[in-house]
């Protein structure tokens, strides 16, 4: 994370935690948060605003703190009730599984039917009723051709669209591409922006009320997500500071162990923007369930404003804009609530 350097945002860190402070009396919250607001917007108005990461599907007023997390759509990067397939899919690398998943599944089913109607035929034509005389036939050659041209045809088939998905799967991210690293902790996940700053957001399951009350799955919602922008290539890198996790998003066909003291990679595409879910894929500990993933894919202009909304740096843009930039809290909005590492409560 930055140190603020300079009075201002000295200025603008009281001013949050009082926000919070008068946020937890309940009935006073909405009057308390106006307050705290003015009182920031008072202390920063001499200098220049961030640009908005506004994420929404609504106006919200310019500045660094009015950063409003995206709605999930319903079905979209997260698990659906009753579903029998998997998740649909908005990656590049997602959509090719995707589809040699498909056609495996039609291959087995053609080979099973055969099967079934080959085992019918036998019965009926060979049963002793029907066959009295047994044949003494030892073999076939033609059949023997058949039976073993034939599978091994369509394992090469198989083969070959499986060994390019697999190449594609960990094909080298480009030159440009941003760099984001996923650490995996005891139990919660950390998200660093190395080209952006090398800020960190740490990332907590929130209670089932929170996530209720911000309209998002529970056990899957996160009080600070994983923030990237859609429609770029990311190098998204994975490690971890105790034990092995793994960072796994279903939507995305993405899955890539976090290891202590090793350093693994892999090219991420997300084609659109949206809030796509995961969790740890690695039984870590006691804990393992508490460990989600929540991905915000955003336009490219409004992840660069949300950089600066974290105090992190974005080339090209004034550093005055990042200076006045409040950073992404990494507790739990609920007073008294469990911080990093320790298992949300009711």
């Amino acid at each position: 994370m930055k140190n603020f350097g300079s009075l201002h945002g000295f200025h603008r860190i009281v001013a949050s935690l009082a926000m919070a402070a008068m946020l937890a009396f309940g009935a006073h919250g909405a009057a308390a948060q106006d307050a705290a607001e003015s009182a920031a917007t008072e202390q920063l108005e001499t200098l220049d605003p961030a640009v908005a990461a506004d994420a929404s599907s609504e106006d919200v007023a310019a500045g660094a703190s009015a950063y409003t997390p995206m709605k999930p759509t319903e079905g979209k990067g997260m698990p659906v009730a009753g579903a029998i397939d998997v998740q649909s899919q908005f990656s590049p690398i997602g959509k090719q599984a995707n589809g040699l998943h498909i056609a495996l599944v039609w291959i087995m089913a053609i080979i099973s039917i055969f099967v079934l109607l080959l085992f019918l035929y036998v019965i009926v034509r060979f049963n002793k009723r029907a066959n009295p005389v047994p044949s003494k036939t030892s073999h076939n050659t033609l059949i023997e051709v058949i039976w073993t041209v034939v599978p091994a045809l369509i394992l090469l088939g198989i083969a070959v669209p499986s060994i390019g998905l697999l190449s594609a799967q960990y094909k080298t991210p480009p030159k440009d591409a941003i760099t984001i690293k996923a650490i995996g902790y005891q139990w919660y996940w950390g998200y660093a922006y190395p080209d952006n700053g090398d800020f960190e957001v740490v990332s907590n399951m929130l209670t089932e009320e929170e996530a209720e009350a911000s309209g998002e799955p529970h056990q899957l919602a996160v009080d600070n997500r994983m923030v990237v922008p859609a429609g770029v290539p990311i190098r998204l890198q994975t490690t971890a500071a105790d034990v092995i996790h793994s960072f796994a998003v279903p939507s995305l066909w993405f899955k890539l162990d976090a290891v202590p003291g090793r350093l693994n990679e892999k090219l991420l595409l997300i084609e659109e923007p949206g809030v796509y879910y995961g969790q740890c894929s690695e039984l870590c500990g006691a804990r393992h369930g508490y460990m989600p993933i929540a991905i915000e894919a955003l336009p490219m202009a409004q992840y660069n404003a949300w950089v600066l909304a974290q105090g992190g740096t974005v080339a090209g843009a004034a550093d005055a804009a990042a200076s006045v930039a409040p950073l992404q809290e990494p507790e739990s909005s609920v007073p008294g609530a469990p911080g990093a590492g320790a298992a949300p409560t009711a």
